[in-house]
């Protein structure tokens, strides 16, 4: 049975990409040996939307952040130096933003509107 999910960013700077994630995000990781860093992320959410003309192409993956108050981690991850490129907007299923990754990498977090349950 499926235990859970590993996901992969590429990036022009991964040796840089590793320590923000190290260290700004403050994810806790396994080094693998030869700088290989495997960070050990929270909870996951996975959901599944249509692809079409207003939409993605189909077969793009997205990842994003998560948090239970957007305001107060935009302002602890700023603090620790990571930079945000736009306003924290209501965008129907939560408060959103984005932030910079090195490597010109671009991660959305956001603050869900939904609450999670137990399956119908």
């Amino acid at each position: 049975m499926i235990k859970g999910v590993y996901t992969m960013v590429y990036s022009s700077q991964a040796e840089e990409l590793r320590a923000f994630v190290r260290d700004k995000l403050g994810f806790p990781y396994t080094d693998t040996g030869a700088r290989w860093l495997i960070f050990d992320l929270p909870e996951a959410d996975m959901g599944v939307h249509p692809s079409g003309e207003d939409a993605k192409q189909s077969g793009v993956h997205d990842v994003s952040f998560y948090c239970d108050d957007v305001d107060a981690t935009v302002t602890e991850l700023k603090a620790r130096g990571v930079e945000f490129i736009d306003e924290i907007a209501d965008v129907g299923y939560g408060r959103t933003t984005h932030f910079k990754m090195p490597g010109d990498v671009r991660l959305q977090l956001y603050q869900p509107h939904y609450s999670k349950g137990p399956a119908q």
